[in-house]
């Protein structure tokens, strides 16, 4: 696909979906890498033009360089961004907020700690992307290392095999203690993902290097 057909498609796909204000993010194509950049109002924002730009057909990765410029570029203070994103972590039910801890400074969030699963890792973030005032999350929280079940591998090829869409037999998995090995080729990034979620669902894993690759 030509550089500039894809361009287009993403900057349609940009304008169609009303999270995002479209005229304020810049779109360029180089053999299937997209850049984007620009400015938006919040970090939200920012993660929704990533993900549109990834379901495009055609894109293989994206480079994002957007900036996060809330409305009137005024942001809140460090320690006000800090108390809100506190209390957003106790209130959510899938974190186990006395695991984890989060420095702020100029608007950049880290959060550290150590968790049992990857889905509370996750958790975590999504809690205060769309806090007023986040420019950026740094997600350093660790996973515990479970022991390793056996039969870890067969429990992740059945999830693959669940999926309709999924053709487990593209995808090679391999384990090394707790880690987990992906490689094979998709055909979409939707898939890539539920690939890589099914791999962090299993027991045992504590992390996934997923080196599957996109078809064109």
């Amino acid at each position: 696909m030509k550089n500039k057909t894809l361009q287009e498609r993403v900057e349609t796909e940009l304008s169609w979906d009303p999270r995002l204000d479209a005229t304020s993010i810049g779109v360029s194509a180089n053999d299937g890498v997209i850049t984007l950049s620009g400015s938006v109002a919040n970090y939200a924002e920012k993660l929704d033009a990533e993900q549109t730009a990834l379901r495009v057909r055609g894109v293989h990765g994206v480079a994002e360089n957007i900036d996060v410029r809330p409305f009137g570029d005024v942001g809140l203070d460090d320690d006000e961004i800090a108390k809100r994103a506190i209390s957003s972590l106790e209130w959510d039910v899938m974190v186990p907020d006395k695991s984890i801890q989060l420095v702020v400074e100029d608007g950049y969030v880290t959060l550290t700690g150590e968790v049992e699963w990857d889905f509370q890792r996750a958790a975590a973030a999504r809690a205060i992307h769309r806090l007023y005032g986040v420019r950026q999350i740094t997600n350093d929280i660790t996973l515990k290392n479970r022991i390793q079940p056996e039969d870890v591998h067969k429990l992740i090829k059945d999830a693959l095999e669940r999926q309709g869409q999924i053709e487990a037999g593209n995808i090679k998995v391999s384990i090394d203690g707790g880690k987990v090995n992906l490689t094979g080729h998709v055909k979409s990034w939707p898939e890539r993902s539920v690939i890589e979620h099914a791999a962090w669902a299993a027991p045992g894993v504590y992390a996934v290097n997923d080196q599957t690759i996109v078809a064109a």
